[in-house]
């Protein structure tokens, strides 16, 4: 089944993490980055998971296992319990409310995948295999690594206040479309870099 790739806002959202292990540890904070605001439920944590609790980064912690009270008013959950065998209980009250739902490393009880990221500032390259391999995804990460280095984060940055100032300015469209193209080339990149450069010496 081919999937819809798309990325979510989820800043302000209510997210649930059922589970707080290390890879529970590991969504909760990507969960965070994005600005979500997340409840935990999960008998145990790690220490990291503790200490966002106790410095209120997360709405709560509840030391005991999930029931389905727990989705009301969720936006999306996320499932790392310590056994895969909650997973699809999980899954089936998600459908039920209306809840997206991710099951980790159980792609049959997964509304959407993680995929693979390379951040560069505010640029994001998400690779997916639709659960299929994982591994691969990350292997193809790494290897993207290469062909966009850190210097894209804050020519992106450069690029986004060009294009506002471009936006409203009064040349006709199809103008305003070349110099955009032209600002997003690779000898754009280029120039940025060398000027860069000149000003750190």
């Amino acid at each position: 089944m081919e999937m819809f790739p798309l990325f979510i806002k989820l800043e302000g959202c209510l997210c649930l993490l059922v589970g707080a292990g290390r890879v529970g540890e590991g969504k909760l904070k990507s969960l965070l980055r994005a600005g979500a605001r997340v409840k935990v439920v999960a008998p145990k944590a790690t220490a990291g998971v503790q200490h966002l609790a106790k410095s209120a980064e997360i709405v709560w912690w509840r030391k005991r296992k999930f029931t389905a009270r727990d989705l009301d008013g969720m936006f999306l959950v996320v499932a790392a319990p310590s056994s895969h065998a909650a997973n699809a209980g999980i899954f089936e009250g998600a459908r039920r409310c209306g809840v997206l739902c991710n099951a980790v490393d159980d792609p049959s009880n997964c509304d959407f995948y993680y995929p693979a990221v390379r951040r560069r500032g505010s640029l994001q390259i998400a690779i997916s295999t639709g659960g299929s391999s994982p591994e691969l995804a990350s292997r193809l990460r790494r290897e993207l690594e290469s062909c966009f280095g850190p210097g894209y984060g804050p020519w992106l940055g450069h690029l986004g206040r060009q294009r506002e100032g471009l936006l409203r300015s009064p040349m006709p469209a199809a103008q305003r479309q070349h110099r955009l193209r032209r600002l997003a080339s690779r000898r754009a990149f280029e120039q940025f870099h060398r000027r860069a450069e000149i000003t750190k010496k």
